[in-house]
């Protein structure tokens, strides 16, 4: 399938709530989630530990910039890093949400934020201390009590597709398989889909090879009828093709989210939110007319 001008999907639902703000409508345009890492090992070079004054400016820095998300993490998810005890990564994030929570309600911005975790003795904190969007890189299939409790609070959520360990057959049929197995959980927990927004995992357990075919190959992701989330900020790969470390990854960076708006994405997770945002809203104004 290779998509046109303009980029026209079918959404098993048109609208996303993400419990703060306005809905969003799908196809619309494409929305910016702004990454806090809330870790002291991030790959990119800009973790913050738990570091308030730092996690403040960076939270102004993304208001200015208009990013329509906000996602905060505890825990490194980079290939390699040692595990983070769950009460360090516990501690971080509800730290960094709250005094995020209350900085965007000081200076009226009605911005949601996503914790990024995998685990539900995280996220429940997390959500209290303000998040209103549960990230999970393993799509709910590490820890059983994450569905149902994101069932429970009626929030929204992130489910990503995880090949770490796993055998590789085709890479959109892997990539299936496992989306398909984490909305088999969110329908058992009761979490409805349009509660839920899918990331195939650039990155995560795919080779640089394969993570360019993930890139070439998203339109056959509109089958799942769902919205379509991708990261491929400051990652490996870029640094493999061009040549440069993480900090030096904006104009690779840039490629990938543009290339990935063309394919028919909604979201795009950035860690240089004021450069991406020009390079989303331009592409935009060419692949989805109807911003304009």
């Amino acid at each position: 399938m290779q998509p046109g001008w303009p980029i026209r999907r079918r959404y098993r639902h048109g609208w996303w709530d993400p419990g703060r703000g306005p809905c969003w409508q799908w196809g619309s345009r494409t929305f910016v989630m702004g990454i806090i890492n809330a870790t002291d090992d991030s790959f990119s070079g800009d973790g913050i530990a738990d570091r308030l004054d730092e996690a403040l400016a960076l939270t102004r820095e993304l208001v200015a910039a208009e990013v329509d998300i906000i996602d905060i993490g505890g825990a490194s998810s980079r290939p390699g890093a040692e595990p983070t005890p769950l009460e360090v990564e516990r501690r971080r994030a509800v730290r960094v949400i709250g005094a995020v929570r209350a900085e965007l309600d000081r200076i009226g911005a009605e911005l949601p934020i996503s914790v990024d975790t995998t685990w539900a003795e995280v996220a429940a904190p997390a959500l209290d201390a303000g998040a209103t969007v549960v990230n999970d890189i393993t799509g709910f299939r590490l820890d059983s009590d994450m569905a149902p409790l994101v069932a429970e609070r009626g929030v929204a959520a992130v489910i990503m597709h995880n090949q770490r360990g796993r055998p590789h057959t085709d890479l959109v049929a892997d990539v299936r398989t496992g989306l398909e197995a984490s909305l088999q959980i969110c329908a058992e927990a009761g979490v409805g889909t349009n509660r839920i927004v899918v990331d195939p995992g650039f990155g995560f357990g795919f080779g640089v090879s394969q993570n360019l075919e993930m890139m070439r190959r998203l339109p056959e992701l509109w089958a799942l009828e769902l919205p379509l989330l991708i990261g491929t900020s400051r990652k490996s790969t870029i640094g493999e093709v061009t040549n440069t470390k993480p900090g030096d990854r904006l104009f690779g960076t840039a490629a990938t989210i543009t290339a990935a708006i063309y394919a028919g994405i909604d979201i795009v997770r950035v860690h240089d939110a004021a450069e991406m945002t020009q390079a989303i809203q331009m592409t935009d104004a060419i692949v989805r007319p109807t911003t304009q």
